[in-house]
């Protein structure tokens, strides 16, 4: 049994004192101080982890003004305050032992859009894929592009100054930033505009004061410092914050890549650039990564809007995870050599002529490159989602550097160096030496065209004596930049990294950075220790020896660590923060901007629940195998019962924190591919609830779902009787207020064997099925039932029987065996296992008659590739039981086309689940229904809200209406609803709740096709 954790870091007094008057100061955001909260935004995208005070969410300019306000006065001036955005950062520069504020919970909306001039105001917490996704229409878009665009928000970029792809063309944010309004620390609103120096030496402004005086008094040792980089970030941009030529000063400037430490940029007006017309990327393959970038330079040449570079490492974790499916026919093998390096040169613009004659330029370039060998070859692609695909690839490409094997993972600390781009190879090849030299692993990719190099070493910051060689190697690094003329933070700001600032500035620019510091925040509460510190204040930079994740992951046991590797492999890359409602991962999360209901969130809250039984000399994994082998202690029941009445009285434990994240969770299965780690939170989630509840009781809900294989049957020997019972108002009040649950639905009438033509004889006789022929085997089907379609959509197994009829095959329908899958879901493991082992043994026996297995719901049949093989491992055997669409393809080949139909097109809904366990299962679909003269167009949507039993959760009813409202309805209001299709029963479950109407299974669509109906 689990102890209680009751230990939780207190909120120091100063700040409770704050956080109690800034509600009585009319603060209208939210203030959390739940240690849950706190954790997640404890770490971003780097090493450290840093647990702030507490987070505040504010939803307008005024709330960040009395903060601000607050925080200035003489009796709060030891409190600190941080901005965050997304979240995203690789180098800390949003984590604080302070305050957290976030702006994209709420401030994230579009103000005012100029179209004809070109611009658009927004609010800094949104995204910045969700303001081009709004600018799409109007042929427009927010130019500089970066990995992460789907999650981080513009603020982010702006306080970053980030850029990507594309920066010798598009240039950094600060190139497209025309104006900010943005809260200083005495609560003031300051708007950024130029400013002729002579008014901003006499304005009366300290801030604008103090920067003419810094960038115009200081110009000649700023010319100096800074080198001609396209990426160079300083913090403070003394450079380009003074027009010579105008004689002008903009604050603007030094606020773009001010990590936060100067102001709170709350709204800015940005430029916007038309969207390119023509696009062609060229994908070049080399036999080395040497050979990419010494051939690199040549490449610039040719005028392109970027070239990008990938090495082998990247490119072979790329085959393993789930996106490849989309782009390994656009990076094919030439005669099978080995590619260990790729270069990409993408062609942009609205000139068409212009555009076709440098490609054709550089592809003749290429074809003489590769006789005389110096590449392998290379490929065009100018669709445009294609060359979305393979930007896609070259995104997640990041997060799938951490998805390496063994305890040694690549760690973001040195993976935006930049140089000149003609000392790049140079570079590269003696970087790659200092880590040769170490014996660690790595990957790289990253913008030779800006000189830009991405690596990041493996190493186990679990073991103390890999975080000296963190530091060895940054240090080393640091001094290698500055050999070839670059620095150490070429893109993603300095954060932690800010001690190196004084070695690289010297002591005399240094001091001018430290004077804006101290004009704009002179007792250091924004961000303190970032970029610099005020002048005269004895207050320390941050430094690269910060506490690290790995710091306190150490704590916990390496067998737990193994044991629950998905929990501590999540590196913080939050591409589960993805806004895209299209996208499945995470549904909980999008609709909430909880990042507790997040992967990472979640996987946070799991790596502290191990930890701190780690420290009480508690060993989960071993509990979890004494209750899986039954062993329990004589008053089992009766702890429970007084532990749960002890929660309810409102005793404390963390664990109920986890479990609030817990619940909230759809087991969709989507973060276990979506996310480049593969965080499989329903896995790990199932584990906790397991442990969870063997110290407090479980609700009924939790058996009547779990165990809902064992009665069902039951029921459905009887089902006009259960269908009046269960629709009476009394009975839907009772269950809603005692078990929980709600909109449950009806039990099929007829009985599934009454909707099957006893002409067909689907019985299922084993010594008859063994007699048959080799050639009587391969025209047989043997369909496999699951409670939901057989239960309470009869007729969908019935049609795919006539289906499999009518396509000439002989179907027989394999008696109903229990699944499991709701067992999992509910965290009753032991129960699960028993229930996976008994299924498993019968299917392996149907197996070794060596017919073809299939089922309708692509749930609980991909249970049986995913859970059974992760409880049962090796005893799990080789049956495989394939979805209809699978089957399906399998078959074509003997199928004769059907002529093209005149019939409307089909719209397919895929269930959120088959999309990430099954990937191209879509398209795979509208491969058939081609074959059978339709046409069936494939809807991006993410989760319907429903996710097996979730959605009839009475506590999650209103969360799963915002998911369903967020996806699926806005899809389903513009199509014909007879004409959708949806593969999963909760899908088609979800929408009948909502729209009154039964969508089809695509296998109904398809028997109607070939019936002629």
């Amino acid at each position: 049994m689990i102890p209680r954790l009751s230990e939780t870091p207190p909120l120091a007094a100063n700040y409770q004192n704050y956080l109690e008057q800034l509600k009585q100061n009319g603060f209208r955001g939210e203030i959390e101080t739940r240690y849950s909260s706190r954790l997640a935004v404890a770490t971003d995208n780097s090493v450290y982890q840093l647990l702030p005070q507490a987070v505040i969410f504010p939803k307008t300019i005024d709330d960040i003004q009395i903060a601000t306000r607050l925080a200035n006065d003489p009796a709060m001036q030891a409190v600190s305050l941080t901005p965050r955005g997304g979240g995203t950062g690789t180098n800390g520069q949003s984590l604080t032992d302070g305050i957290v504020v976030d702006l994209s919970r709420h401030m994230n909306q579009l103000i005012e859009l100029n179209v004809e001039q070109r611009w658009v105001k927004v609010q800094t917490g949104m995204v910045k894929d969700a303001l081009n996704e709004l600018l799409k229409e109007h042929g427009l878009f927010f130019a500089p592009d970066l990995s992460t665009s789907n999650r981080a928000t513009l603020g982010g970029m702006i306080n970053t100054d980030a850029s990507g792809q594309g920066s010798l063309q598009y240039g950094k944010t600060s190139d497209h930033v025309l104006e900010l309004t943005a809260v200083t620390m005495d609560g003031e609103r300051l708007t950024t505009a130029p400013i002729a120096t002579n008014v901003a030496r006499h304005s009366g402004n300290i801030m604008l004061q103090t920067a003419t005086e810094v960038c115009v008094d200081n110009r000649a040792l700023i010319d100096e410092k800074f080198p001609p980089l396209n990426r160079f970030l300083t913090g403070y941009d003394l450079k380009h914050a003074y027009d010579t030529e105008l004689d002008e000063i903009d604050l603007t400037r030094l606020l773009c890549g001010s990590e936060g430490s100067l102001a709170f940029i709350c709204e800015a007006k940005l430029d916007l650039t038309p969207i390119p017309q023509y696009r062609t990327l060229v994908n070049i393959k080399y036999a080395s990564f040497e050979a990419a970038l010494r051939h690199a330079p040549a490449l610039v040449q040719a005028q392109a809007l970027s070239v990008e570079t990938i090495d082998s490492k990247v490119l072979n974790l790329a085959r393993e995870d789930i996106i490849w499916h989309s782009v390994h026919h656009l990076f094919k093998q030439v005669n099978d050599q080995p590619m260990d390096g790729i270069n990409i040169v993408e062609f942009a613009g609205n000139d068409y002529k212009s555009q076709h004659e440098k490609v054709v330029a550089l592809c003749s370039q290429l074809d003489q490159a590769q006789q005389d060998g110096t590449i392998l070859g290379y490929q065009l692609c100018d669709d445009l989602a294609s060359i979305q695909q393979i930007y896609a690839m070259r995104k997640k490409a990041v997060g799938l550097l951490g998805n390496t094997k063994g305890r040694q993972k690549p760690v973001p600390f040195t993976e935006d160096t930049c140089v000149p781009p003609h000392n790049l190879a140079d570079y590269i090849m003696e970087f790659r030496s200092l880590l040769d030299s170490h014996n660690l692993q790595y990957g790289m990719f990253g913008h030779v065209d800006a000189g830009v190099l991405h690596v990041r070493p493996a190493l186990d910051l679990c073991d103390p004596e890999q975080e000296k060689v963190m530091r060895s190697i940054s240090d080393q690094v640091v001094a290698l930049t500055a050999k070839y003329g670059g620095l150490m933070w070429g893109e993603h700001g300095k954060g932690f990294r800010s001690e190196y600032s004084p070695t690289f500035f010297g002591e005399q620019l240094f001091t001018q950075l430290r004077k804006i510091k101290a004009a704009f925040d002179p007792h250091n509460q924004l961000n303190p220790g970032k970029i610099c510190t005020p002048l005269n204040s004895d207050a320390s930079l941050v430094s690269v020896d910060s506490v690290k994740r790995g710091t306190l992951d150490r704590q916990i046991p390496v067998n737990i660590r193994d044991s629950f590797h998905s929990v501590m492999d999540c590196n913080g890359n939050g591409l589960c923060f993805n806004y895209d409602t299209s996208s499945p991962m995470c549904p909980s999360f999008k609709v909430s901007y909880d990042r507790r209901f997040s992967p990472k969130g979640r996987a946070g809250l799991m790596r502290e629940w191990l930890r701190q039984f780690s420290q009480m000399g508690i060993d989960p994994f071993e509990l979890e195998q004494q209750a899986l082998n039954g062993k329990k202690p004589a008053d089992h029941w009766l702890s429970k019962i007084r532990h749960t009445m002890a929660k309810r009285q409102g005793e404390y434990d963390f664990s109920h924190e986890v479990m609030a994240a817990m619940q909230t969770c759809l087991a969709c299965k989507a973060c276990a591919t979506g996310c480049p780690i593969q965080v499989d939170v329903p896995q790990f989630r199932s584990r906790f609830l397991f442990l969870y509840h063997s110290r407090y009781l479980r609700p009924l809900k939790d058996y009547v779902v779990g165990y809902v294989e064992s009665y069902l049957p039951v029921m459905a020997r009887m089902p006009r009787l259960m269908n009046w019972t269960m629709s009476s108002k009394m009975a839907q009040n009772m269950t809603r207020q005692m078990v929980g649950l709600v909109s449950l639905p009806k039990l099929s009438y007829p009985p599934l064997r009454e909707w099957i033509p006893k002409s067909l004889k689907t019985e299922f006789d084993f010594a008859a099925l063994k007699r048959l022929s080799i050639d009587e085997k391969a025209k047989t089907l043997l369909i496999i039932q699951d409670p939901f379609t057989s239960f309470y959509e009869a007729d969908v197994v019935a049609d795919f029987v006539k289906l499999v009829a009518a396509l000439g095959y002989h179907p027989v329908l394999v008696p109903f065996k229990p699944n499991g899958k709701a067992q999992h879901v509910q965290g009753f493991l032991a129960q699960f296992e028993k229930t996976a082992r008994s299924c498993a043994e019968f299917l392996n026996q149907v197996a070794s008659l060596g017919i073809a297995m299939a089922g309708v719901d692509p749930a609980m049949v991909l249970c049986y590739r995913d859970e059974y093989k992760t409880i049962l491992k090796e005893e799990r055997g080789n049956f495989n039981v394939l979805l209809a669409q699978e089957w399906l393809s399998q078959i074509l080949a003997a199928i004769d086309s059907y002529p093209k139909s005149s019939h409307a097109p089909f719209y397919l809904l895929g269930h959120c689940t088959e999309k990430a366990l099954l990937p191209g299962s879509d398209s795979i679909w509208a491969k058939i229904f081609t074959h059978f003269g339709a046409n069936c167009e494939v809807q991006s949507v993410g989760c319907c809200g429903m996710a097996g039993t979730y959605g009839h959760d009475a506590s999650q009813l209103e969360t799963s209406k915002e998911i369903y409202a967020m996806s699926w309805q806005k899809t389903l209001e513009f199509l014909p609803k007879d004409q959708c299709l949806a593969t999963g029963y909760s899908c088609r479950c979800q929408v009948k709740r909502f729209e009154g109407v039964k969508l089809l299974h695509p296998v109904q669509a398809l028997l109607h096709i070939v019936q002629g109906v």
